[in-house]
């Protein structure tokens, strides 16, 4: 079965960056909380960017002039490199997912340096989504580590973890790249060490060999989200090329770090199924055999959005036409009431089908946790 979109792939319109730190974020304003200087973090903080203007504002929430300013569609590069967010975490609650975690953790923050086309946290900020850094991690930790206690041993095993209860750390942003503004990331790592039942979780797209320092002892699990470099080139903006992190699983490996492969979004276009053979033979080429005794995988098919869209539409239009493709796809109304699109039901799961059998081919033995 032959699968294609109504566009040719495009060609490469915005290339993933190196992984340089001064590439990624130059920060030039931080908005911060009025509370947030009342934290050692926060002014940590406030000290490694000593020349940044500062601007107070009531809520990391409702900036004017940066969240749902339409004006700022065409800076959306700009913004994400020099704007820095700082705010204190009001809500400590854990969520249940039962997916790529057990629970979903109070994050320690919100937005990314990086702009993948297809993420979907920009939804809830309108036209800016740059990093919002939390400064009270101290109540994070113990809001973490209160309800890991609570939880008791985890006495049966599921498709998350055997042993451990699972807790998704970097669910609305990327810790890999947050770990460059403060040393929240460090703390949380350190955090799980020590909690006996648990251990932490985030996907990554960006290679932070400094995280390599942080002896997480086996019970911290990084996911590197992994696609077809052609791909990712027109739409994971600002990432770590492909090649630099199938080269980095190994050493984070061997640094003490459960590393798991996040397939997420597999996106349908013209030589999808070439690209992914592709993909798994340079990875298989690529492990050691430490790193393939514990490799996993997790599948997560495109999920795009009607707002999303047509923000990207004004920075960023090529991207569309590999994630707006309405004759392979089906609206979808969200639990918010925003207007999602997905592959169509039945044809999306031969592609999930496809996926698996291209998986076990080129890394035959590599479990898939879950795939949707």
């Amino acid at each position: 079965m032959r699968f294609t979109t109504e566009h040719s792939l495009p060609l490469p319109g915005m290339e993933a960056t190196t992984t340089r730190p001064a590439s990624l974020l130059r920060v030039k304003t931080i908005y911060l909380e009025p509370a947030v200087e009342g934290f050692q973090r926060g002014r940590e903080i406030l000290e490694r960017f000593p020349e940044a203007e500062r601007i107070e504002v009531p809520s990391h929430w409702n900036i004017a002039g940066l969240h749902g300013n339409e004006g700022l569609v065409g800076e959306w590069l700009r913004t994400k490199r020099d704007v820095l967010v700082l705010g204190v975490r009001k809500s400590m609650a854990c969520r249940p997912n039962g997916r790529s975690a057990d629970w979903i953790a109070p994050g320690s923050s919100n937005g990314c340096a990086m702009a993948c086309a297809y993420c979907y946290v920009p939804r809830r900020k309108g036209y800016a989504n740059p990093i919002t850094v939390f400064v009270n991690i101290e109540q994070i930790a113990d809001a973490l580590e209160r309800h890991a206690k609570k939880l008791g041993p985890k006495t049966e095993p599921n498709q998350v973890d055997p042993a451990y209860w699972v807790y998704d750390i970097g669910e609305n942003g990327d810790l890999s790249a947050d770990a460059l503004v403060s040393s929240n990331v460090r703390d949380l790592v350190a955090l799980y060490r020590r909690i006996p039942n648990a251990k932490g979780s985030f996907a990554t797209k960006y290679v932070n060999r400094e995280l390599l320092d942080y002896d997480p002892q086996g019970k911290t699990r990084i996911r590197f989200s992994l696609m077809p470099q052609r791909a990712a080139k027109v739409v994971d903006v600002r990432t770590s090329p492909m090649a630099e992190r199938i080269a980095a699983i190994n050493d984070f490996v061997d640094a003490g770090y459960e590393v798991h492969l996040n397939f997420s979004p597999v996106i349908v276009y013209e030589g999808w199924r070439a690209d992914y053979a592709e993909l798994f033979a340079q990875v298989a080429d690529a492990l050691s055999p430490r790193a393939r005794a514990q490799i996993a995988a997790e599948v997560i098919f495109l999920t795009h959005n009607e707002a999303l869209h047509e923000v990207n539409l004004g920075w960023h239009p090529k991207a569309e036409t590999m994630l707006w493709v309405p004759k392979l796809q089906e609206t979808k109304r969200s639990e918010n009431g925003a207007d999602n699109v997905r592959y169509r039901t039945g044809l999306k799961g031969k592609m999930v089908n496809i996926f698996r059998e291209l998986l076990e081919a080129g890394l035959p033995g590599c479990p898939i946790r879950y795939a949707f």
